[in-house]
């Protein structure tokens, strides 16, 4: 959902005829998945082709990453797909190498006088809150949404307070947040630096309350049961 708020809203200058030559691409993609094509350079290298055409198109080049991962086979048994194969292989490198010079290279917050401050501004206050309240609150009714309508199921063992707190480490929105703040405030390093700021602190407080509420629920008997289960 991130990549396609970045996107729809971060594009400039879009040239449709290289996004008519992504998506033609995109179109004999899944239609390697409907034969069953196993193979995965069979979907990478067109892949490459799909990022080439976007980044040229004038929409945020993240996108072609989330195309070409749509048309990749999965397998609805316990028998590991092609995609699941490649999140394998992608674990490490993407934990160990790729985010952390991430991390390194887009946080670089400098500090000045002011950036207390900036947390109590309406960008402040609006990233924290988006992050330490909007981020349970999306993740448990759009998860309950999900169970009720039939679209997934909650895991063994699992409760609604397990998934409340799953929502609130998800407000450790570092990476996409850092990103977005990247794109928004280009070339305003004082409004940028108070965002990223902000970011840090709403991370900070995700992971203390996600600690302190799983530790408090997580040993809860697989029998026991709160009232937003019954609901």
């Amino acid at each position: 959902m991130a990549i396609l708020v970045i996107a729809i809203f971060y594009s400039s200058d879009i040239h449709y005829t290289y996004l008519l030559y992504a998506f033609g691409i995109f179109v004999f993609l899944l239609i390697l998945n409907k034969l069953k094509v196993k193979n995965l350079a069979a979907y990478l290298i067109p892949g490459l082709f799909i990022w080439y055409f976007i980044h040229h198109s004038g929409v945020h080049a993240t996108i072609a990453g989330v195309l070409t991962a749509f048309a990749i086979p999965t397998t609805p048994d316990a028998t590991e797909s092609p995609l699941e194969k490649l999140e394998h292989f992608l674990v490490n490198p993407v934990n160990f190498i790729i985010m952390p010079i991430f991390a390194l290279t887009n946080t670089n917050i400098a500090f000045e006088a002011g950036m207390l401050q900036g947390l109590t501004t309406v960008l402040g206050l609006g990233i924290i809150a988006g992050l330490v309240i909007g981020k349970p609150l999306g993740i448990t009714l759009f998860s309950w949404i999900g169970v009720k309508l039939g679209i997934g199921k909650m895991p063994k063992h699992a409760s609604w307070m397990h998934i409340i707190g799953v929502g609130m480490l998800g407000g450790i929105g570092f990476t996409m947040s850092i990103f977005i703040a990247l794109l928004s405030f280009y070339g305003e390093e004082l409004i940028l630096s108070e965002a990223k700021f902000s970011i840090l602190t709403a991370s900070v407080i995700s992971g203390i309350l996600g600690f302190l509420w799983l530790s408090k629920v997580g040993n809860e008997p697989a029998n026991s049961r709160s009232r937003i289960d019954t609901l």
